[in-house]
């Protein structure tokens, strides 16, 4: 059975002079992983290394973005980066940076923890 998405997070990051796509989407994946907590692993007993987790970086120019930066900042499973036009960067140097942090787990391993 194909891994399932149990949690889904919004972030937003920038900096304002610096013109630093890592730094704003760093910020922005920061700013979506301060809004989640994760009591299923604790309360099932499931190991936070079997979680799958997918980040999505929406900012002007994606290349400019360092991906290993952003992995550092994800403490458990396994990450995949998914860069994307998108976001902002106004005339004034600041950049905008958009994060969508997705975590995905497999069916089997948290119902096989409830058998």
């Amino acid at each position: 059975m194909a891994v399932q998405r149990f949690i889904i997070e919004m972030g937003m990051g920038v900096d304002q002079r610096g013109s630093d796509y890592t730094k704003a989407a760093c910020r922005a994946v920061k700013d979506a992983l301060s809004h989640s907590s994760i009591a299923l692993f604790d309360a099932l007993g499931l190991d936070a290394a079997d979680m799958q987790v997918k980040v999505t970086i929406g900012v002007s120019d994606p290349t400019a973005v360092d991906q290993s930066a952003l992995k550092a900042l994800i403490p458990y499973g396994q990450v995949t980066i998914d860069l994307r036009s998108g976001g902002l960067s106004p005339r004034s140097g600041a950049v905008i940076a958009s994060a969508a942090v997705e975590a995905f787990l497999d069916p089997a391993i948290v119902q096989a923890k409830l058998s």
